[in-house]
């Protein structure tokens, strides 16, 4: 049964081996709760622990409800308590408090397993993801077809040569259609990438040589998908595929195998199908447009659309560049061109290495598939986790399609 499962930015933790921290609490009276809370929440609120509930309630065997208070984070060296801020040592005193060392858990639970296992220390909240991208909590039956469909046009692609290599199939989702797709590119190879003199693939052809077929409407229409056999063979004969191995080439350079084949350190399947995808928009949308008195083409405009220069020798040059750089983005929306690869889907037969996942964020893809995980540099989820990368000013989705589960 194949199914398609979501990738979340942070590795899961077992329940029971979750980080702690250690905070002073002490009983109370309930009559006292909502003073001391006011008081706490002003005097050291609890700004890393947001997740963790301030108060928690026991219910005793006599029917009688204990109920205690974490006054402020300890110190994990010291347990003394004169270690506590000034502030709330008088409160203590003051409602002659006792209190006392615990532990409550450092993250915010990311599954209901984990939040079960948090409540055994101290009550926490748990509020179960939510994401902006479509599709990530739940797939309906048709977009689970098309992902399975897409899915098994990439695992075709990377079958269709003689040596099985990584294949990239780059989908725009809101029409169902494939815009680019690639191959690893190989030195000694001249049919590695499966492109013809213009870089690109000719899709209608290949769709049909993998058994799928194109509609009235230019969309996919896919057929079944790969066998558990044909998946077995895939999977053994990986040593040719770029992501796996990143560094090998350096090797087979060193070793002069010239009689054997020796993969392009940069054309990895991610990043030859990107250069398809703009040499598709650079075909679709020749545009120009002007900037004051000067024609400006769009085909010669950077990646962002903007005349970026190496240089700003002064203030008076960098507001200028800033103002043209806005016009020419005024033209790149208003020509209908493609901005990168915005909103688009990718799909991988093996997860990508670092190099490819980060061409993925500067593209703006919007979700990436892969179907086999990538024990030795994989980026989204086996080593790393660069969805989850803070810093980065774009995230995706990912998904690992599984497509049987008794060969994966």
């Amino acid at each position: 049964m194949s199914q398609i499962i979501y990738i979340p930015d942070k590795p899961p933790i077992p329940p029971d081996q979750q980080p702690t921290v250690n905070v002073f609490a002490a009983v109370v009276e309930p009559k006292l709760i909502n003073n001391l809370v006011r008081c706490l929440n002003r005097i050291a609120p609890l700004e890393n622990l947001r997740h963790v509930k301030r108060v928690q309630k026991k219910h005793l065997e006599d029917g009688k409800t204990l109920i205690a208070l974490i006054l402020c984070l300890a110190s994990e060296n010291d347990s003394n308590l004169d270690a506590m801020p000034l502030d709330v040592q008088e409160l203590v005193t003051s409602y002659q408090l006792s209190a006392f060392i615990t532990k409550v858990c450092k993250e915010a639970a990311t599954t209901k397993e984990e939040w079960e296992e948090q409540c055994k220390l101290w009550p926490t909240s748990y509020h179960p993801p939510t994401y902006n991208i479509d599709g990530i909590t739940g797939f309906n039956e048709e977009d689970t077809q098309s992902v399975f469909g897409f899915m098994r046009l990439a695992v075709e692609l990377a079958q269709s040569n003689k040596l099985v290599v990584n294949a990239a199939v780059i989908v725009d989702p809101s029409v169902k259609q494939v815009i680019a797709s690639a191959c690893d590119h190989h030195i000694s190879s001249e049919n590695a990438s499966m492109s013809n003199a213009g870089g690109e693939i000719d899709f209608r052809n290949r769709l049909e040589s993998v058994g799928s077929h194109l509609d009235s409407n230019g969309a996919t229409i896919h057929g079944n998908l790969p066998s558990s056999a044909s998946l077995k063979t895939l999977k053994q004969s990986c040593s040719t595929v770029s992501c796996l191995y990143p560094w090998q080439w350096t090797d087979q350079q060193l070793q002069h195998l010239s009689n054997s084949c020796c993969w392009h350190p940069l054309r990895h399947a991610a990043i030859a199908a990107i250069e398809s995808s703009a040499a598709r928009d650079r075909r679709l949308f020749p545009t120009s447009g002007t900037i004051g008195d000067k024609s400006v083409e769009t085909d010669d405009i950077g990646p962002h659309c903007n005349l970026a220069k190496r240089q700003k020798t002064n203030l008076e040059n960098a507001k200028s560049e800033e103002k043209e750089g806005t016009d020419i983005e005024g033209i790149c929306s208003k020509s209908g061109r493609p901005y990168l690869c915005t909103g688009y889907d990718i799909y991988l037969v093996w997860e990508p290495c670092i190099m490819c996942a980060m061409a993925l964020v500067h593209q703006r893809v919007r979700r990436v598939f892969y179907a086999f995980p990538n024990p030795n540099d994989g980026a989204l989820g086996s080593v790393h986790r660069l969805q989850g990368e803070k810093s980065l000013n774009h995230h995706y989705a990912v998904f690992r399609v599984a497509l049987h589960e008794d060969v994966l």
